[in-house]
């Protein structure tokens, strides 16, 4: 069997897996930053056959990567960059490895070796078996924070894809049909005059105070917008110290919506808010788009192939340790949080799962017409070419994503069952899509239908924001 010889290269480099798992798990890179991950990914790839080509789309850290000949071409889409203020060692409670500093929190060391490991053992399938195809490995940077799959799409890296396959960590074993959220990301800067704050501060125009006053506008906003929608933000830069009025004040923004068509008008009064609060404080402002992205467009039958392979896979075998750890971990949150959750995704019978800490069932996706409220890069892919991102249980259900908790999971056994298990699920779907014809034109077909005629809307020019990314990665390398 094909895939058996690609499982089967899996199982002999598990221990070299779940080290390059680790390894990325230590670096614990900023977006855009993430240099000692991407190496160790390509030269592993080198190492194993792949023609690859770093710095693709002007992203240092960006990485493609190929096997094999002519069409189709398969892709899989790895991530490995890390999350500020996350830092946590592989323990079950809430212990920094680095104070303030960098963490998996979105175990994105399993994501991006997880499409490694898949686009290997694929690879080795295909040469030893004569497939036609061309298996290609996408090194995708900063997910989290400067959408490096979006400025790829937009300089034509995923054109002659015939399909994208992606993992995500997750809490349950699903390949979801869940929709997500459009996102657009702003930097608001304000310029006003400094003074001293307690001598002259008639003389002083607060940049401080125009933040503020944007974030109470703000929030007085989102009674009056659709309920789906999401606005957050974090004040970059507020000033030195209080006696000295600052000149200088800086917030970053999300805004989410599930379509476009919804975001915009949102947009448009976070603006005005914007431009009032500088007209109320006399300072300038400069506001700076950042990440932006689409929502995602699901595809059933890609998520029926990889179903079907992880039901050949078949689940992790946790150990004793696993469930051990995971109990503690559960210690951490209320189980009410574990109910709120299952009841919030509706989940079938999710009641049955309440008492889970690991859940071990492969799920039919039944969420197809929903929207996620969450954002990703992988949405932009999904304009371009049939795609799928699915999860496999690699955090402690219920515990909060973004969070120490997954951080310390992600660097342990819990981690690398999910890796493996994810893995062999990959190279079985991306075999089956290089093989079988008729799945293909199934998932190109069901793509045409549910993009109802829209297109993606390119710009060329988008390049990535190296020197902010340098500056910001700086800020949050924590003290050892």
């Amino acid at each position: 069997m094909i895939k058996e010889t690609a499982w089967k290269w899996i199982d002999d480099h598990h221990d070299r897996l779940t080290s390059i798992s680790d390894e990325i798990w230590g670096y614990a890179e900023y977006g855009l930053c993430e240099e000692k991950s991407s190496q160790l990914l390509a030269e592993t790839l080198r190492k194993n056959g792949f023609r690859v080509q770093q710095g693709a789309a002007k992203m240092p850290t960006a990485i493609l990567a190929e096997k094999g000949q002519g069409k189709p071409i398969i892709a899989t889409m790895g991530e490995y960059d890390a999350l500020p203020n996350l830092s946590n060692k592989p323990v079950p409670r809430k212990e920094p490895l680095i104070e303030g500093g960098m963490g998996h929190g979105c175990g994105h060391n399993v994501h991006g070796t997880t499409a490694l490991a898949a686009a290997i053992a694929a690879g080795e399938a295909l040469e030893k078996h004569g497939l036609n195809g061309t298996i290609r490995f996408y090194g995708t940077p900063a997910e989290e924070n400067f959408s490096g799959k979006r400025i790829m799409v937009n300089h034509g890296l995923f054109d002659d894809v015939d399909a994208a396959l992606s993992h995500h960590p997750g809490t349950l074993n699903v390949a979801t049909l869940a929709s997500s959220n459009v996102i657009s990301g702003a930097y608001f800067h304000f310029h006003g005059k400094t003074s001293h704050a307690a001598a002259n501060p008639e003389a002083g125009r607060s940049a401080l105070d125009a933040v503020e006053l944007m974030n109470i506008g703000v929030n007085y906003l989102r009674e009056h917008i659709i309920p789906e929608a999401r606005i957050h933000y974090v004040i970059e830069v507020g000033g030195g110290q209080p006696n000295v009025v600052p000149d200088y004040a800086r917030s970053h923004y999300y805004i989410r919506a599930p379509e476009q068509v919804l975001l915009e008008p949102i947009k448009r009064r976070v603006m005005k808010i914007a431009e009032g609060a500088a007209l109320m404080t006399e300072t300038r402002l400069v506001a700076e788009m950042s990440l932006g992205g689409y929502h995602k467009i699901p595809n059933k039958a890609l998520s029926e192939i990889v179903t079907a392979n992880m039901r050949l896979v078949g689940p992790p075998k946790y150990s004793p340790e696993d469930y051990l750890f995971a109990a503690e971990v559960a210690k951490s949150f209320p189980l009410e949080d574990r109910e709120t959750d299952l009841r919030k995704g509706k989940v079938p019978n999710w009641e049955k799962y309440v008492g889970q800490d690991l859940v071990t069932e492969i799920f039919d996706a039944w969420d197809d017409g929903t929207t996620s409220p969450g954002s990703t890069d992988v949405a932009d892919v999904s304009w371009i070419t049939p795609t799928m991102e699915f999860n496999t249980v690699c955090n402690v259900l219920g515990a909060p994503g973004h969070s120490w908790q997954n951080t310390a999971c992600s660097g342990t056994g819990i981690g690398h069952k999910s890796l493996i298990f994810a893995s062999k699920t990959m190279a079985g779907s991306v075999l089956d899509l290089l093989t079988n014809p008729n799945l293909l034109r199934d998932a190109k077909e069901e793509h045409h239908r549910r993009l109802r005629g829209r297109e993606y809307k390119r710009d060329a020019t988008v390049e990535p924001p190296l020197d902010k990314a340098r500056e910001l990665a700086k800020t949050y390398t924590g003290k050892k």
